[in-house]
Parts: structure tokens; C-alpha cells; sequence
């Protein structure tokens, strides 16, 4: 049985500090926030977007909101690019971030600036410890 790092945290993706995954494919990141992002939120009631498709976005910067029965929190981007795609679904089924946050509830797909994704990001391994350490 393996330990709940690699459950919770899938090792195909990055992450940040700020509980957000990223995976990159070609010159593409797709963004959505962690399971521990979500423990953290609970029932995710809204989640609100600043930008719009074409739009370009700096990393470390805001592109919108999710809001919970609990809290209202700020999504950052995990690097600079354009907005390549915003998941319309989640306007509509906010709560697929509580059902599928590493799947169907992706928030944003970004083309990156410069074709790669950015040093800051870290592996499972390092968010975990990362999430220990927070917790």
C-alpha cells in the first residue's frame, strides 16, 4: 500500500505553494487546484474568473476566484502566457472541484511564454512535504 502522498498528489504533475497542480503538454499548462486546496475550501459554491480567452497572464498574478461555503480564495497563475481555455462547465457545476479537482475540474490552460513551465513549480514529493509543513 502506498502512502497517502501518492494518492493525494498525482506524480504526473507540478505544483505550487499556493495548492494549485499544473501539467504540461507541448507548450500548454493546464491548472486546477489540489486536493488539499479543496479539504481546505469545502463545498466549493463559485468559482470566478478575471480573465478571458487570448488574454495574457504574469505568473504569480491572480486570474480569479473560488469561493466556498468556507472561504473566498484567489487562483494564481503558475506562470506567464496566454489564456489559451477557461472551463466553462465549472460556471455552471461549480461543484466538480469537490468531485474531480485533478480531472474534469481544471480551471485554466495557459500557452506558455517561452514553451516551459516555470522553475518555481515543485514535484509530488516536495509538495507533500510542503502540505506536511503547512499543516
Amino acid at each position: 500500500m502506498s502512502d497517502n502522498s501518492d494518492k493525494s498528489f498525482p506524480t504526473d504533475l507540478k505544483y505550487t505553494k499556493d495548492h494549485e497542480w499544473a501539467k504540461v503538454t507541448g507548450s500548454e499548462m493546464t491548472v486546477g487546484i489540489t486536493s488539499f486546496a479543496v479539504e481546505q475550501l469545502g463545498d466549493v459554491t463559485l468559482v470566478s474568473f478575471d480573465v478571458k480567452v487570448g488574454d495574457t497572464i504574469t505568473a504569480g498574478k491572480g486570474f480569479g476566484t473560488i469561493e466556498s461555503v468556507k472561504t473566498l480564495s484567489d487562483l494564481y497563475a503558475p506562470v506567464s502566457g496566454k489564456v489559451a481555455a477557461l472551463n466553462g462547465e465549472l460556471d455552471a457545476k461549480p461543484e466538480l472541484v469537490n468531485e474531480d479537482c485533478f480531472g474534469k475540474a481544471w480551471m485554466i490552460k495557459i500557452t506558455l511564454d517561452d514553451g516551459k513551465a516555470g522553475d518555481a513549480l515543485l514535484d509530488a514529493a516536495a509538495y507533500a512535504a510542503h502540505v506536511k509543513a503547512a499543516g
